[in-house]
């Protein structure tokens, strides 16, 4: 019965992917009756689902760190995808996009990924362990990344608004690149050991011993499908996204709350994964999952989007508000307060949340 099972889930996790790239094709660039926006739905559903098996397939081949950068580099290079294609096709309406998008990444994945799994570690195993040089060292990148392309357009005088001229945003998307590249090299090279998960005494778990690692045909298998998977739910999040729209527009609501859900839900593969670590005792791959997606989501969405408004019509508003700064500034104060003593309570876990809550109010009702 255990095997039936399990080869009925290893067949769920091969076809859904595929299933949700059939569906994409058939429904891409057409207006979609409620019964298949509910279908595109249900499929987005299950590809996030097996998403995260894939990823963790490779991520378990691999080993840490590189398994994390995989699923968040993946996500990241097709959500950009998806922005530069909303902005091409929505013109002016659509100048805020990349910036109300990235800015949601970073307060999903730095207040309620960490949050969360800080909360379901420390309720699981009495307190939530990591390493305080690797996460410090993303953290401050991070703040870097976010300072740089979110927070000086909106004082810079060059351009009227809060807009960067052609020469100040060539050099934001360069920073971001080389940021981005000096981090991945000192995670994957040069201080590996600062971002592998470590045990309650503080020593380097270099091996993943609770079962053995697939063979590398599995990897590369799951690895083609984990890009099926990805390419199908930000695919069909942009499919369902005009009914996202005309839902926020019906409700009276901000626009920047369209780039919160177009967020979560492209996020939602690392969420899972990185609170199945936590559970596990896993903190730090945890961190590296949700760290390691909002630089990825600044370090390439500013290059990307840089690039495209050559053709891009209309302005390119990257520059936060007062209430959006003030909550990004307390959110670099307290996870900075949060990585120092390498250990986490529940109340760590809860004042992410909270920060996340009031970031949330506040984008249905600023």
């Amino acid at each position: 019965m255990i095997t039936r099972l399990g080869s009925l889930a290893a067949h769920w996790t091969f076809s859904v992917p595929v299933l949700a790239i059939v569906l994409l094709i058939f429904t891409w660039g057409r207006e979609q009756p409620g019964a298949v926006v509910g279908l595109m739905g249900l499929v987005l559903a299950g590809a996030v689902l097996a998403a995260v098996h894939h990823a963790e397939v490779v991520a378990h081949r691999v080993g840490e760190p590189f398994g994390s950068l995989v699923l968040a580099i993946a996500v990241t290079v097709i959500e950009v995808a998806l922005i530069v294609t909303l902005m091409a096709d929505g013109g002016d309406k659509t100048s805020t996009l990349a910036r109300d998008t990235v800015f949601a990444a970073v307060m999903i994945t730095c207040n309620g990924v960490v949050g969360l799994c800080l909360l379901v570690a420390s309720l699981r195993h009495g307190t939530a362990v990591f390493n305080p040089e690797g996460t410090g060292a993303a953290l401050a990148t991070v703040a870097t990344l976010a300072t740089l392309s979110l927070v000086l357009p909106t004082f810079t005088t060059s351009k009227p608004g809060p807009e960067f001229s052609t020469v100040q945003l060539t050099f934001a998307a360069l920073s971001s690149l080389v940021l981005y590249g000096l981090f991945v090299a000192t995670q994957t090279v040069r201080h590996r050991d600062y971002f592998l998960p470590i045990t309650r005494q503080g020593e380097v778990i270099t091996a993943d011993g609770h079962a053995a690692a697939p063979s590398a045909r599995a990897a590369w298998t799951s690895l083609g499908l984990l890009g099926l998977a990805l390419v199908g739910v930000v695919g069909l999040a942009k499919g369902v996204s005009p009914t996202i729209e005309s839902g926020v527009q019906a409700a009276g609501l901000h626009q920047a709350v369209v780039g919160v859900i177009i967020a979560l839900l492209v996020l939602l593969p690392e969420t899972i994964a990185a609170l199945r670590s936590a559970r596990r005792d896993r903190v730090q791959t945890s961190l590296n999952l949700a760290l390691g997606s909002a630089m990825a989501s600044i370090g390439l969405t500013i290059p990307a989007v840089a690039l495209a408004s050559v053709w891009l019509s209309g302005p390119l508003v990257l520059g936060l508000g007062a209430t959006d700064m003030l909550l990004l500034a307390l959110t670099v104060v307290v996870s900075s307060l949060t990585v120092v003593p390498g250990r986490a309570t529940p109340l760590q876990g809860g004042v992410h949340l909270v920060l996340f809550a009031a970031y949330l109010e506040l984008a249905v009702n600023p």
